[in-house]
Protein backbone atom coordinates (compact mmCIF):
# COMPACT_ATOMS: atom_id res chain seq x y z
CA UNK A 1 0.00 0.00 0.00
CA UNK A 2 1.17 3.06 -0.85
CA UNK A 3 0.93 6.57 1.31
CA UNK A 4 1.41 10.55 0.17
CA UNK A 5 3.82 12.57 2.71
CA UNK A 6 5.31 16.05 1.33
CA UNK A 7 9.23 16.71 0.78
CA UNK A 8 10.05 20.65 1.39
CA UNK A 9 13.15 22.07 -0.31
CA UNK A 10 14.01 25.80 -0.94
CA UNK A 11 10.38 26.50 -0.67
CA UNK A 12 8.98 24.03 -2.52
CA UNK A 13 6.72 20.78 -1.17
CA UNK A 14 7.24 17.88 -3.37
CA UNK A 15 4.15 15.37 -2.91
CA UNK A 16 5.32 11.36 -3.44
CA UNK A 17 3.94 8.88 -2.93
CA UNK A 18 6.00 5.70 -0.70
CA UNK A 19 5.46 2.23 -0.93
CA UNK A 20 6.68 -0.92 1.67
CA UNK A 21 10.27 -1.19 2.00
CA UNK A 22 10.93 -4.35 0.25
CA UNK A 23 14.37 -3.88 -0.61
CA UNK A 24 16.64 -0.80 -2.85
CA UNK A 25 14.98 2.45 -3.50
CA UNK A 26 13.39 3.08 -6.97
CA UNK A 27 12.47 6.19 -7.30
CA UNK A 28 10.00 7.55 -10.52
CA UNK A 29 9.59 10.74 -12.30
CA UNK A 30 6.65 11.03 -14.85
CA UNK A 31 6.01 13.12 -17.34
CA UNK A 32 5.32 16.77 -18.18
CA UNK A 33 1.27 17.43 -17.23
CA UNK A 34 1.20 13.78 -15.68
CA UNK A 35 1.41 12.85 -12.07
CA UNK A 36 2.71 10.24 -10.15
CA UNK A 37 -0.11 7.95 -10.70
CA UNK A 38 0.92 7.46 -14.01
CA UNK A 39 3.16 4.26 -12.92
CA UNK A 40 0.23 2.90 -11.20
CA UNK A 41 0.29 0.24 -13.88
CA UNK A 42 3.79 -0.92 -13.05
CA UNK A 43 3.61 0.07 -9.21
CA UNK A 44 2.13 -3.37 -8.03
CA UNK A 45 4.88 -6.02 -9.44
CA UNK A 46 7.94 -3.35 -8.42
CA UNK A 47 6.77 -2.82 -4.92
CA UNK A 48 7.57 -6.47 -4.45
CA UNK A 49 11.26 -6.48 -4.79
CA UNK A 50 11.86 -2.33 -4.40
CA UNK A 51 11.10 0.56 -2.08
CA UNK A 52 9.21 2.07 -4.17
CA UNK A 53 8.70 6.23 -4.26
CA UNK A 54 7.00 8.50 -7.04
CA UNK A 55 7.50 12.24 -7.23
CA UNK A 56 4.51 14.66 -8.34
CA UNK A 57 7.27 17.51 -10.00
CA UNK A 58 6.38 20.49 -8.92
CA UNK A 59 3.43 22.55 -10.49
CA UNK A 60 1.60 18.84 -10.93
CA UNK A 61 -0.49 16.86 -8.44
CA UNK A 62 -0.53 17.86 -5.11
CA UNK A 63 3.12 19.84 -5.40
CA UNK A 64 3.60 23.53 -4.79
CA UNK A 65 3.07 25.75 -7.75
CA UNK A 66 6.22 27.80 -8.42
CA UNK A 67 5.73 30.95 -10.67
CA UNK A 68 8.53 31.24 -13.65
CA UNK A 69 10.20 27.88 -12.42
CA UNK A 70 9.81 25.29 -14.81
CA UNK A 71 12.50 24.48 -17.40
CA UNK A 72 13.95 20.58 -17.44
CA UNK A 73 16.50 22.09 -15.31
CA UNK A 74 14.01 22.96 -12.16
CA UNK A 75 12.78 19.66 -12.26
CA UNK A 76 16.67 18.36 -12.41
CA UNK A 77 17.08 21.04 -9.39
CA UNK A 78 14.30 19.29 -7.51
CA UNK A 79 14.70 15.68 -7.90
CA UNK A 80 18.46 15.51 -6.74
CA UNK A 81 17.04 17.42 -3.29
CA UNK A 82 14.63 14.88 -3.32
CA UNK A 83 16.98 11.24 -3.43
CA UNK A 84 20.09 13.16 -1.79
CA UNK A 85 17.38 13.96 1.53
CA UNK A 86 14.86 11.65 1.36
CA UNK A 87 16.39 8.14 -0.19
CA UNK A 88 18.72 6.26 1.98
CA UNK A 89 21.47 4.21 0.23
CA UNK A 90 22.11 3.05 -3.27
CA UNK A 91 18.61 3.88 -5.35
CA UNK A 92 17.69 2.86 -8.58
CA UNK A 93 15.35 5.59 -10.86
CA UNK A 94 12.91 5.12 -13.62
CA UNK A 95 11.36 8.25 -15.98
CA UNK A 96 9.01 8.64 -18.46
CA UNK A 97 9.38 11.62 -21.04
CA UNK A 98 10.34 14.38 -18.71
CA UNK A 99 11.12 12.01 -16.02
CA UNK A 100 13.61 10.55 -17.75
CA UNK A 101 15.72 13.44 -18.45
CA UNK A 102 14.76 13.93 -14.83
CA UNK A 103 16.26 10.70 -13.84
CA UNK A 104 19.32 11.29 -16.22
CA UNK A 105 19.92 14.72 -14.55
CA UNK A 106 19.89 12.75 -11.07
CA UNK A 107 22.19 10.40 -12.41
CA UNK A 108 25.03 12.70 -13.82
CA UNK A 109 25.10 14.65 -10.37
CA UNK A 110 24.95 11.53 -7.88
CA UNK A 111 27.19 8.96 -9.29
CA UNK A 112 28.00 7.34 -6.10
CA UNK A 113 24.14 6.93 -4.86
CA UNK A 114 22.35 5.97 -8.32
CA UNK A 115 23.20 2.62 -9.73
CA UNK A 116 21.27 2.14 -12.55
CA UNK A 117 18.90 4.28 -14.35
CA UNK A 118 15.93 3.41 -16.61
CA UNK A 119 14.87 5.98 -19.78
CA UNK A 120 11.42 5.28 -21.23
CA UNK A 121 11.60 7.72 -24.58
CA UNK A 122 13.27 10.78 -23.18
CA UNK A 123 12.15 13.67 -26.19
CA UNK A 124 15.48 15.52 -25.67
CA UNK A 125 15.86 17.45 -29.21
CA UNK A 126 11.52 16.66 -29.82
CA UNK A 127 10.63 18.36 -27.38
CA UNK A 128 13.40 21.08 -27.60
CA UNK A 129 15.05 23.01 -30.97
CA UNK A 130 12.41 20.77 -32.91
CA UNK A 131 9.53 21.12 -31.20
CA UNK A 132 7.69 23.36 -34.24
CA UNK A 133 8.62 20.12 -36.31
CA UNK A 134 5.60 18.15 -35.05
CA UNK A 135 2.43 18.09 -33.85
CA UNK A 136 3.38 18.42 -30.43
CA UNK A 137 3.33 21.91 -30.02
CA UNK A 138 -0.14 22.33 -31.14
CA UNK A 139 -1.07 19.77 -28.45
CA UNK A 140 0.54 21.50 -25.54
CA UNK A 141 -1.13 24.76 -26.71
CA UNK A 142 -3.94 23.59 -27.09
CA UNK A 143 -4.22 21.77 -23.39
CA UNK A 144 -3.18 24.91 -22.44
CA UNK A 145 -6.27 26.49 -21.28
CA UNK A 146 -7.22 23.35 -19.50
CA UNK A 147 -4.81 23.38 -17.20
CA UNK A 148 -6.14 24.20 -13.97
CA UNK A 149 -9.58 23.94 -14.98
CA UNK A 150 -12.59 23.19 -12.39
CA UNK A 151 -14.69 20.86 -14.94
CA UNK A 152 -15.82 17.80 -14.09
CA UNK A 153 -13.12 15.04 -15.33
CA UNK A 154 -15.83 13.79 -17.59
CA UNK A 155 -16.75 17.21 -19.55
CA UNK A 156 -13.04 18.07 -19.46
CA UNK A 157 -11.75 15.07 -21.04
CA UNK A 158 -14.61 15.58 -23.75
CA UNK A 159 -13.34 18.91 -24.06
CA UNK A 160 -9.57 17.55 -24.24
CA UNK A 161 -10.86 15.17 -27.48
CA UNK A 162 -11.54 18.46 -29.54
CA UNK A 163 -8.35 20.11 -29.65
CA UNK A 164 -7.02 19.86 -33.55
CA UNK A 165 -3.16 18.55 -33.92
CA UNK A 166 -1.75 19.95 -36.78
CA UNK A 167 1.76 18.95 -38.03
CA UNK A 168 3.55 21.42 -39.89
CA UNK A 169 3.97 20.69 -43.71
CA UNK A 170 0.85 18.65 -43.54
CA UNK A 171 -2.54 19.63 -44.57
CA UNK A 172 -5.54 19.51 -42.45
CA UNK A 173 -5.99 18.90 -38.42
CA UNK A 174 -6.27 15.48 -36.31
CA UNK A 175 -8.83 15.11 -33.26
CA UNK A 176 -6.94 14.80 -30.17
CA UNK A 177 -9.83 12.29 -29.83
CA UNK A 178 -9.31 10.16 -32.28
CA UNK A 179 -5.86 9.56 -31.43
CA UNK A 180 -6.95 8.17 -27.99
CA UNK A 181 -9.42 6.55 -26.29
CA UNK A 182 -11.82 8.21 -23.38
CA UNK A 183 -10.39 6.42 -20.36
CA UNK A 184 -6.57 7.82 -21.29
CA UNK A 185 -8.21 11.22 -22.02
CA UNK A 186 -10.31 11.05 -18.37
CA UNK A 187 -6.26 10.92 -17.18
CA UNK A 188 -5.44 13.37 -18.59
CA UNK A 189 -8.17 15.74 -17.60
CA UNK A 190 -7.58 14.25 -14.26
CA UNK A 191 -3.96 15.37 -14.23
CA UNK A 192 -4.74 18.92 -15.96
CA UNK A 193 -6.98 19.62 -13.30
CA UNK A 194 -3.99 19.76 -11.01
CA UNK A 195 -1.67 21.27 -13.52
CA UNK A 196 0.06 24.90 -13.01
CA UNK A 197 -0.77 26.39 -15.92
CA UNK A 198 2.75 28.26 -16.58
CA UNK A 199 3.67 24.89 -16.30
CA UNK A 200 3.50 25.04 -20.49
CA UNK A 201 4.23 28.47 -20.96
CA UNK A 202 8.01 27.55 -21.76
CA UNK A 203 7.27 24.51 -23.60
CA UNK A 204 5.11 26.71 -25.86
CA UNK A 205 7.37 29.35 -26.03
CA UNK A 206 10.72 26.86 -26.86
CA UNK A 207 12.79 27.77 -23.85
CA UNK A 208 12.05 24.48 -21.74
CA UNK A 209 15.51 23.07 -22.46
CA UNK A 210 17.28 26.05 -21.64
CA UNK A 211 20.41 25.65 -19.19
CA UNK A 212 19.71 21.71 -19.84
CA UNK A 213 22.34 20.41 -22.34
CA UNK A 214 21.25 16.69 -22.85
CA UNK A 215 24.23 15.48 -24.25
CA UNK A 216 26.46 17.14 -21.77
CA UNK A 217 24.43 15.37 -18.74
CA UNK A 218 24.57 11.97 -20.59
CA UNK A 219 28.17 12.16 -20.80
CA UNK A 220 28.10 12.36 -17.49
CA UNK A 221 25.93 9.45 -16.78
CA UNK A 222 28.12 6.49 -15.36
CA UNK A 223 25.94 4.12 -13.92
CA UNK A 224 23.85 1.24 -16.03
CA UNK A 225 21.42 2.89 -18.43
CA UNK A 226 18.11 1.29 -20.20
CA UNK A 227 16.95 3.47 -22.90
CA UNK A 228 12.90 2.35 -23.81
CA UNK A 229 12.55 3.70 -27.05
CA UNK A 230 8.68 4.17 -29.01
CA UNK A 231 7.74 4.15 -32.42
CA UNK A 232 7.98 7.17 -33.66
CA UNK A 233 5.24 6.78 -36.48
CA UNK A 234 2.54 6.40 -33.34
CA UNK A 235 3.55 8.58 -31.27
CA UNK A 236 7.07 7.86 -29.98
CA UNK A 237 8.85 11.26 -29.11
CA UNK A 238 13.13 9.66 -29.22
CA UNK A 239 14.40 9.76 -32.18
CA UNK A 240 17.14 7.31 -33.87
CA UNK A 241 19.72 9.99 -34.09
CA UNK A 242 19.07 10.87 -30.64
CA UNK A 243 18.91 7.23 -29.37
CA UNK A 244 22.29 6.61 -30.83
CA UNK A 245 23.32 9.83 -29.53
CA UNK A 246 22.55 8.75 -26.16
CA UNK A 247 24.09 5.10 -26.62
CA UNK A 248 27.19 6.47 -27.87
CA UNK A 249 27.45 8.69 -24.44
CA UNK A 250 26.74 6.68 -21.43
CA UNK A 251 29.49 3.94 -21.24
CA UNK A 252 26.45 1.02 -20.30
CA UNK A 253 23.57 1.88 -22.16
CA UNK A 254 20.83 -1.30 -23.06
CA UNK A 255 18.82 0.79 -25.69
CA UNK A 256 16.00 -1.49 -26.92
CA UNK A 257 13.43 -0.51 -30.25
CA UNK A 258 9.90 -0.91 -29.36
CA UNK A 259 7.88 -1.43 -32.70
CA UNK A 260 4.37 -0.25 -32.05
CA UNK A 261 4.61 1.25 -29.37
CA UNK A 262 3.74 5.10 -28.13
CA UNK A 263 5.53 7.38 -25.68
CA UNK A 264 3.55 5.64 -23.25
CA UNK A 265 5.11 2.97 -23.13
CA UNK A 266 4.77 1.28 -19.38
CA UNK A 267 0.64 1.72 -20.23
CA UNK A 268 0.47 0.69 -23.98
CA UNK A 269 2.70 -2.17 -23.65
CA UNK A 270 2.72 -2.63 -19.94
CA UNK A 271 3.68 -6.38 -19.61
CA UNK A 272 6.64 -6.26 -22.31
CA UNK A 273 7.87 -2.85 -20.45
CA UNK A 274 7.76 -5.17 -16.68
CA UNK A 275 9.57 -7.75 -18.44
CA UNK A 276 12.61 -5.53 -19.93
CA UNK A 277 12.55 -2.76 -16.47
CA UNK A 278 12.71 -6.73 -14.34
CA UNK A 279 15.38 -7.55 -16.51
CA UNK A 280 17.43 -4.22 -16.31
CA UNK A 281 16.67 -3.64 -12.29
CA UNK A 282 17.62 -7.32 -11.57
CA UNK A 283 21.15 -7.22 -13.49
CA UNK A 284 21.90 -4.18 -11.21
CA UNK A 285 24.37 -4.07 -8.04
CA UNK A 286 22.71 -2.30 -5.27
CA UNK A 287 25.73 -1.68 -3.08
Amino acid sequence: MLSEQLFHHDRVSLNFASGPRSGPALVFFHGVTRRWQSFVPLIPTLSTRWHVQALDHRGHGLSSRVPAGYLVKDYVHDSVAFVQNQVQGPVALYGHSLGAMVAAGVAAELPQQVQGVVMEDPPFGTMGSHIGQSALLSYFAGVQPFAGSTLPVGALARQVAEIPLTTPGKAGSVRLGDTRDMASLRFTARCLKQLDRDVLAPIVAGRWLDGFDWAAVLSHVTCPALLLQADLSVGGMLTDDDAAEAERLMPDCSRVRLPKAGHLIHWLQTETCLRLVNSFLESLEMS
